[in-house]
């Protein structure tokens, strides 16, 4: 007995096989994105508890700072995954809902080049000043320091909402494609949002050059010690190299809108290279930058990492020891 099928069918067949196959990529693609940020938040958490366990690292400025920059990094991480899920699935979030999700990814994202210029700065003033270090780089100082790259990280938005709640504040309740651009209402914020991220490098790049340059500067002088200085010389160049990357995350909305002209399931496989390569990745490398490279602070991460917090090796920390 023969069966006839049509041409329509043959057609909704290959239809439903398409959206089957997308839809398993989509998954496995937000499993990998979740697993791996997930992993990388649980690094940052325990170093970040490796920083807060002795009273050395919570006394000292640098640690302090390196312990913001994991803060902000894990925030970062967990709002663009979320972010990133919720853009895969098409969903379209109340307002107000993806103003709280986008208040988080989005003064996350701003804080990471201001805290490479403080971290830098707090270098500069160690090798270059070292018998003032002391005095200029206070708990107090460093707390008001990373305070203000809070304050000024989270301004633009600030702005944009308080002018949103005062303009159209009926808007917070209707269903968006949750975006920085669509929490927009004017022109005139897009242009001032890109206006601060813009202006942010640019000082960011000045400050990490400067400093930069001054400590290879102090690192040919004979009173400097040799391996501090290059030591904090190679830190600042890979703030620089961090702040590039930093700028590619910029980029992202800008590389989706052009890869949308793509077809659907290549798109998709763009967009996943796009996200893992633009925001994930330069959010893990902090903990393999500072964290591993740190004689101190490395043999207890270490220890806890592997679940055996047992005796770790006396390290000094410029004229104090701990462990």
């Amino acid at each position: 007995m023969e069966v006839n099928v049509s041409s329509e069918e043959i057609t909704f067949v290959h239809q439903q096989a398409f959206r089957w196959e997308l839809n398993e990529a989509l998954l496995i693609k937000v499993i990998v994105a979740l697993s791996t940020s997930l992993l990388s938040v649980y690094v940052n958490s325990l170093m970040f508890f490796t920083l807060r366990s002795k009273p050395i690292f919570r006394e000292t400025s640098r640690y302090i700072l390196f312990a913001n920059m994991l803060f902000n990094d894990s925030l970062n991480l967990m709002g663009s995954t979320v972010l990133y899920s919720f853009a895969l699935a098409y969903l379209h979030l109340v307002k107000a809902l993806c103003a709280l999700v986008m208040l988080m990814t989005t003064v996350t994202l701003n804080n990471t080049p201001l805290n490479l210029a403080v971290m830098s700065l707090e270098r500069y003033v160690a090798i270059c000043f070292p018998l003032r270090h002391a005095e200029i780089a206070t708990q107090s100082r460093t707390a008001i320091a990373i305070g203000a790259v809070w304050f000024l990280g989270s301004l633009n938005f600030v702005i944009d909402m308080f002018y949103t709640t005062v303009a159209d504040p009926h808007s917070f309740t209707t269903p968006i494609f949750c975006t920085r651009e669509r929490m927009c209402i004017a022109q005139w914020q897009i242009d001032m949002y890109q206006g601060f991220n813009g202006f942010f490098f640019v000082i960011v790049a000045l400050i990490l050059i400067y400093t930069y340059i001054g400590i290879m500067v102090a690192a040919r002088s004979v009173s400097t010690n040799k391996d501090s200085a290059k030591k904090a010389r190679n830190t600042v160049l890979l703030h620089l190299i961090q702040l590039g990357l930093c700028l590619t995350s910029f980029l992202y909305g800008l590389l989706e809108r052009i890869m949308a002209t793509a077809g659907a399931a290549l798109f998709m496989h763009l967009r996943f290279l796009n996200f893992f390569t633009l925001i994930i990745l330069p959010r893990c490398l902090s903990p393999l930058i500072y964290g591993l490279r740190d004689d101190a602070l490395r043999p207890l991460f270490l220890s806890y990492f592997r679940c055996k917090p047992g005796k770790v090796k006396t390290v000094a920390i410029g004229h104090q020891t701990t462990f």
